[in-house]
């Protein structure tokens, strides 16, 4: 699969990235949520890995704005993310997401569980 992933983390990002390249992915990455969706719209992609707590724009906006753009392809975004109150998962799937994976991730299922949400929702 191609992958997008959008972490202002960096070693968040070198994780994701690490674990799925490694499975034989091609993984694209973004710091933060403009230049991911500048990437989203100029490539086409498998699917999009989000983290919601970022700078400038957090997620839950990104979500919102590549949903709502007229020629959005409906590439699963995958939220990857610390907020794990009651009711955050409902907000990341109403702000345009198609699935939630929980941080800290476990390693030994994350690409797994990616695969599994992308190849699902599209």
């Amino acid at each position: 699969m191609k992958l997008l992933i959008i972490e202002d983390n960096e070693q968040n990002l070198y994780l994701e990235q690490f674990l799925l390249e490694a499975k034989g992915h091609a993984v694209a990455s973004a710091r933060d949520g403009a230049t991911g969706i500048t990437m989203a719209q100029q490539h086409d992609y498998d699917a999009i890995l989000l983290d919601i707590q970022m700078p400038d724009m957090d997620g839950y906006e990104v979500a919102r704005r590549m949903t709502a753009l007229p020629d959005w392809k409906r590439v699963p975004i995958i939220a990857v993310t610390s907020l794990a109150m009651s009711g955050d998962k409902e907000k990341v799937l109403a702000a345009g997401c198609s699935g939630y994976l929980e941080k800290p991730i476990d390693p030994d299922r994350f690409v797994a569980q990616v695969e599994s949400i992308a190849t699902e929702k599209r």
